[in-house]
Parts: C-alpha cells; sequence; structure tokens
C-alpha cells in the first residue's frame, strides 16, 4: 500500500517525530500547570530558621526573615507571596496565567523546557504552514489558501511571544534573577540593603549549571 511504501522510504518518520513532539509539549504544559512550584509549607519554618543565615555571604548578616502578612509563614530568602494561588512560592518567578500556576524554584526548569519544546513546535509549524504557500494574485486563490495564511500568521505571533519569553527568561537565569526581582529591584529589602547590584549572581556558567542541574 502507498502507506507502507512511505514507511520504507522514511517519509513517515518526520511527521512521526512533529507528533511526539506536540504530545511532549502537552504533557509538559499540564506536568508544570499542575505541579508544586515551591510552596513554603509551615512546618519547614524550624529549618529555614537554621539554615538561612549562611545562604548568600553577599548580603547584609542583619536582614530578618518577614512573616507573611497574608499565610503567616516566614519567607524564606527570594520567596514571595502569590494572590492568585494563595501560597508564598519560594524563588518566585511569576505567576503564568496561561498556567494557572506560579513558576517558582520546583518548576522553573521545566518551565524553561517547556517554552524550548513550544518554539521547536511552533517553528515547524510555521515551516509546514508556509510551504503549502503558493502565492497567485486572483481571488480564487485567496479563498483557496485563507486557512494556510491565517494559520501561518498566527503561528508567526506565537512564535515570537514565546521566542521572546524564552529569551528574557535564559538571560535572568544567567544573571541568578528572577522577573519579580528584575521589575520590583526597589521594592524588595534584601536587594535594597546590598551594596552588589545582584548579590546572587556567580557568573553565567555557575548560574545556569546550579538552575538546571
Amino acid at each position: 500500500s502507498d502507506l507502507q511504501k512511505q514507511e520504507e522510504r522514511g517519509e513517515l518518520l518526520q511527521p512521526l517525530i512533529f507528533v511526539l513532539l506536540v504530545l511532549c509539549s502537552i504533557l509538559l504544559y499540564f506536568k508544570v500547570s499542575l505541579m508544586d512550584p515551591g510552596f513554603v509549607k509551615p512546618e519547614e519554618e524550624e529549618g529555614e530558621d537554621k539554615g538561612q543565615g549562611v545562604v548568600i555571604p553577599q548580603l547584609p548578616g542583619d536582614i530578618k526573615l518577614r512573616r507573611c502578612g497574608y499565610c503567616l509563614v516566614k519567607q524564606p530568602m527570594r520567596a514571595k507571596h502569590c494572590q492568585q494561588c494563595q501560597h508564598c512560592v519560594r524563588r518566585y518567578d511569576h505567576h503564568c496565567p496561561w498556567l494557572e500556576n506560579c513558576v517558582g524554584e520546583r518548576n522553573h526548569p521545566l518551565f524553561i523546557v517547556y517554552l524550548s519544546v513550544q518554539l521547536v513546535v511552533l517553528l515547524w509549524g510555521g515551516h509546514v504552514a508556509w510551504s503549502g504557500l503558493y502565492f497567485e494574485q486572483s481571488r480564487e486563490w485567496l479563498q483557496h489558501n485563507i486557512f494556510l495564511l491565517v494559520s501561518f500568521l498566527l503561528i508567526f505571533i506565537f512564535t515570537i511571544v514565546v521566542l521572546l519569553l524564552l529569551v528574557s527568561h535564559l538571560y535572568l537565569i544567567s544573571c541568578n534573577t528572577t522577573t519579580w526581582e528584575f521589575m520590583s529591584h526597589h521594592r524588595i529589602s534584601y536587594l535594597r540593603q546590598s551594596e552588589l547590584e545582584n548579590p546572587f549572581d556567580q557568573g553565567i556558567i555557575l548560574n545556569l549549571w546550579r538552575f538546571f542541574c
């Protein structure tokens, strides 16, 4: 049959890989959106008191951990309370409305992997949509190709958004800072009291290694 001949020529390999990437993207979406991003639990406070003082030597030693005014837990360094999730989140980055979940200490690396896979899927889909277009200046051509044109435009817009998001996150990760710290530097006490612009920065290589590994 034609399907067997296509399989023998290896023509089914690329569509299969594309479908697997789409499935991987969907699974990563649900994984990142449903997992615990690093919620601070009240029973962890005792351990925080013992280990917090030696985390970042570049910070002044007189910085005191504050108790959250909403959930009343003692916030670790770099944690923030999320109004949408009603929890304090470790190494809080931002609350993603598309995921309906926070991006924090536990799911931030997977969030980067999800964006990377999504970008590959969008670029591949954009290439497929573009390759199906042939341009003619006629009304009949527009009627037959309107779906491909709209698909390509949507894919192009989403690709730009995902690309910008991925690049900005990789930049912040390479500096060992979070979106929240970058946007609200002047409001965060442990950053205002530090002599350094970013006391957590330990060099690009070490920052990336500690984040992903």
